[in-house]
């Protein structure tokens, strides 16, 4: 590859899927630019990186950071769900404005909520997008945009995964929802109905396996899609028994998720009342269907769930 095409701006790269992006774009021999508010206090988090001033709202420091750049990946949220309607579009605006300045390949780490809880139990990348959630919704007018600036000149990427787990994402359902408790694990909470199944995707591999799409953009559609399978449990007790063993605890209670909290909280908090809104994807099974990828790829990344956990669980210091 030339230079040009081995360029990346991570708008992110503090988070748990922007950092592990762009660690692998980094191992892999790309020159890795990374934006953040706080250049110097982010470098401490991967001091592999060239750490740019800049905020993902302010559309010039976006578009001066990107200059240059072959690709952009958009992987910045708002933390703890904090206005996240205000927050989600105008930053990716500014990313696809940037892209399509100055050509770029941006690529979206896309979720399952595009998909409303009568999407079926297994879905493939052209199933119908009907969500009942206003995040669900934004999701979907994000993919929107990206297909939009595709006809203007950018180029896009969507991989789709189910919820992140990895040993360096605090603020995921694992971390938070499953073993919230700092320290090793005691207890481990469920928050699926007994015998549903439900989809996480280990970020080093998802992060591996979008950066394997990007080495070989040349042969993707000016807009595409995939979905990463990821971690596919039948039902999500075993996922919590996995825990349990990796953590060296078999024996340590799983209980029930205490939704009623969480709804009795809801009005009050705003990352409550976010984590609410999703309860869908743990009353009935929603699958990633990843054929696409399988062809494109051949080989997809994909940890034992064993190993992904005790990594995991070491990193955010549960072990």
């Amino acid at each position: 590859m030339t230079k040009i095409s081995n360029t990346a701006l991570v708008i992110g790269a503090t988070g748990g899927i922007g950092g592990e992006v762009a660690r692998v774009l980094s191992a892999r021999g790309w020159d890795v630019r990374a934006l953040h508010r706080d250049p110097a206090h982010a470098a401490s988090s991967n001091p592999d990186l060239h750490w740019v001033q800049g905020d993902a709202m302010d559309r010039a420091s976006v578009d001066r950071a990107a200059a240059g750049m072959a690709v952009i990946v958009h992987a910045v949220n708002p933390p703890g769900y904090r206005n996240w309607s205000g927050l989600v579009l105008p930053m990716l605006d500014n990313s696809l404005a940037a892209a399509t300045r100055h050509g770029a390949h941006v690529v979206l780490p896309g979720t399952v909520y595009n998909f409303d809880p009568d999407a079926g139990e297994a879905v493939d990348e052209s199933a119908a997008q009907h969500p009942k959630t206003r995040k669900g919704r934004i999701r979907v007018e994000m993919e929107r945009r990206l297909e939009r600036a595709a006809e203007q000149g950018a180029k896009a990427l969507i991989v789709r995964a189910g919820d992140f787990y990895g040993p360096r994402s605090g603020n995921s359902w694992l971390a938070q929802g499953m073993v919230p408790t700092p320290g090793p694990v005691q207890r481990v909470f469920n928050p699926a109905r007994a015998g549903v199944g439900h989809a996480w995707a280990y970020l080093p591999d998802l992060a591996e396996t979008m950066v394997r799409l990007l080495e070989r953009r040349d042969e993707l559609a000016a807009f595409d899609r995939f979905h990463f399978g990821g971690t596919w449990v039948d039902d999500n007790r075993s996922f919590a028994e996995a825990i349990r063993q990796a953590a060296g605890r078999p024996d340590a209670p799983i209980y029930p998720f205490p939704w009623p909290v969480i709804h009795a909280l809801a009005p009050f908090n705003e990352t409550v009342r976010e984590m609410r809104e999703m309860i869908y994807l743990w009353r009935r099974p929603l699958r990633l269907i990843d054929a696409k990828l399988r062809q494109f790829l051949g080989d997809v990344p994909g940890t034992p769930l064993d190993e992904a956990l005790r990594t995991t669980l070491a990193g955010l210091g549960r072990a």
